[in-house]
Protein backbone atom coordinates (compact mmCIF):
# COMPACT_ATOMS: atom_id res chain seq x y z
CA UNK A 1 0.00 0.00 0.00
CA UNK A 2 1.20 3.48 -0.81
CA UNK A 3 1.45 6.30 1.69
CA UNK A 4 -2.13 7.30 0.87
CA UNK A 5 -4.95 5.12 -0.41
CA UNK A 6 -7.77 5.77 -2.82
CA UNK A 7 -10.29 8.49 -1.95
CA UNK A 8 -13.58 7.30 -0.45
CA UNK A 9 -15.70 9.10 -3.05
CA UNK A 10 -15.09 9.54 -6.75
CA UNK A 11 -16.92 11.86 -9.14
CA UNK A 12 -18.42 10.50 -12.36
CA UNK A 13 -15.46 11.44 -14.59
CA UNK A 14 -12.99 9.96 -12.14
CA UNK A 15 -15.05 6.75 -11.94
CA UNK A 16 -15.06 6.56 -15.74
CA UNK A 17 -11.29 7.14 -15.91
CA UNK A 18 -10.82 4.43 -13.28
CA UNK A 19 -12.93 2.02 -15.30
CA UNK A 20 -10.84 2.78 -18.42
CA UNK A 21 -7.59 2.24 -16.50
CA UNK A 22 -8.84 -1.05 -15.11
CA UNK A 23 -9.94 -2.13 -18.58
CA UNK A 24 -6.50 -1.31 -20.06
CA UNK A 25 -4.41 -2.95 -17.33
CA UNK A 26 -6.69 -5.58 -15.82
CA UNK A 27 -6.69 -3.79 -12.47
CA UNK A 28 -6.73 -0.21 -11.25
CA UNK A 29 -3.17 1.14 -11.25
CA UNK A 30 -2.32 2.43 -7.80
CA UNK A 31 -0.94 5.76 -9.13
CA UNK A 32 -4.45 6.42 -10.52
CA UNK A 33 -5.96 5.82 -7.08
CA UNK A 34 -3.52 8.22 -5.45
CA UNK A 35 -3.92 10.94 -8.11
CA UNK A 36 -7.73 10.65 -7.84
CA UNK A 37 -7.50 12.74 -4.65
CA UNK A 38 -7.14 15.76 -6.96
CA UNK A 39 -9.54 15.43 -9.92
CA UNK A 40 -8.13 18.47 -11.76
CA UNK A 41 -4.60 17.10 -11.72
CA UNK A 42 -5.94 13.67 -12.64
CA UNK A 43 -7.75 15.16 -15.68
CA UNK A 44 -4.74 17.15 -16.85
CA UNK A 45 -2.33 14.30 -16.31
CA UNK A 46 -4.76 11.87 -17.97
CA UNK A 47 -4.86 14.01 -21.11
CA UNK A 48 -1.06 14.12 -21.23
CA UNK A 49 -0.92 10.33 -20.84
CA UNK A 50 -3.59 9.87 -23.52
CA UNK A 51 -1.71 11.99 -26.06
CA UNK A 52 1.58 10.31 -25.16
CA UNK A 53 -0.01 6.89 -25.73
CA UNK A 54 -1.36 7.99 -29.12
CA UNK A 55 2.03 9.29 -30.35
CA UNK A 56 3.65 6.76 -32.67
CA UNK A 57 6.35 8.52 -34.68
CA UNK A 58 9.07 6.87 -32.56
CA UNK A 59 9.45 3.10 -32.44
CA UNK A 60 7.65 1.87 -29.29
CA UNK A 61 10.62 -0.28 -28.30
CA UNK A 62 12.91 2.77 -28.26
CA UNK A 63 10.48 4.78 -26.13
CA UNK A 64 9.93 1.86 -23.76
CA UNK A 65 13.68 1.31 -23.35
CA UNK A 66 14.10 4.98 -22.48
CA UNK A 67 11.22 4.96 -20.00
CA UNK A 68 12.41 1.78 -18.27
CA UNK A 69 15.88 3.30 -17.97
CA UNK A 70 14.38 6.40 -16.32
CA UNK A 71 12.39 4.23 -13.89
CA UNK A 72 15.53 2.25 -13.04
CA UNK A 73 17.58 5.42 -12.43
CA UNK A 74 14.89 7.00 -10.24
CA UNK A 75 14.28 3.69 -8.45
CA UNK A 76 10.53 3.40 -9.09
CA UNK A 77 9.72 -0.28 -8.66
CA UNK A 78 6.09 0.21 -9.75
CA UNK A 79 7.27 1.84 -13.00
CA UNK A 80 9.77 -0.96 -13.57
CA UNK A 81 7.02 -3.53 -13.04
CA UNK A 82 4.56 -2.06 -15.54
CA UNK A 83 7.28 -0.76 -17.87
CA UNK A 84 8.93 -4.17 -18.14
CA UNK A 85 5.57 -5.77 -18.98
CA UNK A 86 4.78 -3.15 -21.64
CA UNK A 87 8.34 -3.21 -22.96
CA UNK A 88 8.33 -6.98 -23.39
CA UNK A 89 5.22 -6.62 -25.58
CA UNK A 90 7.10 -4.02 -27.66
CA UNK A 91 10.02 -6.39 -28.25
CA UNK A 92 12.44 -5.69 -25.40
CA UNK A 93 14.12 -8.98 -24.54
CA UNK A 94 14.72 -10.48 -21.12
CA UNK A 95 18.44 -10.13 -21.83
CA UNK A 96 18.08 -6.42 -22.59
CA UNK A 97 16.23 -5.89 -19.31
CA UNK A 98 19.06 -7.67 -17.49
CA UNK A 99 21.76 -5.67 -19.32
CA UNK A 100 20.10 -2.27 -18.89
CA UNK A 101 22.43 -1.14 -16.06
CA UNK A 102 25.45 -1.82 -18.33
CA UNK A 103 23.89 -1.06 -21.71
CA UNK A 104 26.93 0.81 -23.04
CA UNK A 105 29.07 -2.36 -22.79
CA UNK A 106 26.35 -4.77 -23.93
CA UNK A 107 26.11 -6.15 -27.45
CA UNK A 108 22.35 -6.62 -26.94
CA UNK A 109 21.65 -2.98 -27.85
CA UNK A 110 22.08 -1.28 -31.22
CA UNK A 111 23.76 2.10 -31.57
CA UNK A 112 20.45 4.00 -31.78
CA UNK A 113 19.19 2.20 -28.67
CA UNK A 114 22.38 3.15 -26.83
CA UNK A 115 21.99 6.80 -27.86
CA UNK A 116 18.37 6.81 -26.66
CA UNK A 117 19.48 5.30 -23.34
CA UNK A 118 22.26 7.91 -23.07
CA UNK A 119 19.62 10.60 -23.67
CA UNK A 120 17.28 9.17 -21.02
CA UNK A 121 20.19 9.00 -18.57
CA UNK A 122 21.23 12.60 -19.29
CA UNK A 123 17.66 13.91 -18.96
CA UNK A 124 17.14 12.03 -15.68
CA UNK A 125 20.33 13.31 -14.05
CA UNK A 126 19.98 16.07 -11.48
CA UNK A 127 20.72 18.60 -12.79
CA UNK A 128 19.85 17.46 -16.31
CA UNK A 129 22.73 17.73 -18.74
CA UNK A 130 22.22 16.79 -22.38
CA UNK A 131 25.48 17.48 -24.22
CA UNK A 132 25.22 19.02 -27.71
CA UNK A 133 27.12 16.07 -29.17
CA UNK A 134 24.56 13.58 -27.82
CA UNK A 135 21.63 15.66 -29.08
CA UNK A 136 23.20 16.02 -32.54
CA UNK A 137 23.83 12.26 -32.69
CA UNK A 138 20.14 11.69 -31.99
CA UNK A 139 19.15 14.41 -34.45
CA UNK A 140 21.04 12.56 -37.17
CA UNK A 141 18.75 9.53 -36.56
CA UNK A 142 15.42 11.12 -35.59
CA UNK A 143 13.44 13.97 -37.14
CA UNK A 144 12.14 16.89 -35.07
CA UNK A 145 8.71 15.33 -34.43
CA UNK A 146 10.42 12.16 -33.18
CA UNK A 147 12.77 14.16 -30.96
CA UNK A 148 9.81 15.94 -29.35
CA UNK A 149 7.97 12.64 -28.83
CA UNK A 150 11.00 10.88 -27.35
CA UNK A 151 11.84 13.83 -25.08
CA UNK A 152 8.24 14.01 -23.90
CA UNK A 153 8.16 10.25 -23.17
CA UNK A 154 11.34 10.54 -21.09
CA UNK A 155 10.05 13.62 -19.27
CA UNK A 156 6.68 12.04 -18.42
CA UNK A 157 8.42 8.93 -17.12
CA UNK A 158 10.52 11.16 -14.85
CA UNK A 159 7.25 12.63 -13.55
CA UNK A 160 5.67 9.19 -13.05
CA UNK A 161 8.72 7.68 -11.39
CA UNK A 162 9.28 10.59 -9.00
CA UNK A 163 5.56 10.84 -8.13
CA UNK A 164 5.34 7.11 -7.46
CA UNK A 165 8.61 7.09 -5.51
CA UNK A 166 7.40 9.91 -3.25
CA UNK A 167 4.18 8.03 -2.48
CA UNK A 168 6.04 4.69 -2.20
CA UNK A 169 3.74 3.01 -4.65
CA UNK A 170 4.50 -0.71 -4.80
CA UNK A 171 4.70 -3.00 -7.84
CA UNK A 172 1.37 -4.63 -8.72
CA UNK A 173 2.64 -7.74 -10.54
CA UNK A 174 2.28 -6.57 -14.14
CA UNK A 175 5.61 -8.12 -15.22
CA UNK A 176 5.86 -11.88 -15.18
CA UNK A 177 9.14 -13.68 -15.61
CA UNK A 178 11.46 -10.72 -16.13
CA UNK A 179 11.64 -7.21 -14.75
CA UNK A 180 14.28 -4.50 -14.90
CA UNK A 181 15.87 -3.64 -11.56
CA UNK A 182 16.37 -0.28 -9.83
CA UNK A 183 19.75 1.32 -10.40
CA UNK A 184 19.26 3.95 -7.72
CA UNK A 185 20.48 3.37 -4.21
CA UNK A 186 17.67 4.27 -1.77
CA UNK A 187 18.21 7.35 0.39
CA UNK A 188 19.42 6.67 3.92
CA UNK A 189 16.62 5.01 5.90
CA UNK A 190 14.31 4.75 2.86
CA UNK A 191 13.45 1.73 0.75
CA UNK A 192 11.24 1.86 -2.34
CA UNK A 193 9.11 -1.01 -1.10
CA UNK A 194 8.65 0.21 2.46
CA UNK A 195 5.02 0.68 3.49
Amino acid sequence: MSRIGAPRRLGPLTRFAGWMSKRMYGRTPEPFSVTAHHPGILRGYGMFEWETERAHSVDEKLKDLAMIKVAALVGCEWCLDIGSAIGRKAGITVEQLADLPRYRDSDRFGETEKLVLDYATAMTATPSDVPDELFESLRARLDERQLVELTSAIAIENYRARFNWAFRIHPQGFATGACAVPERAPAAGVTASAG
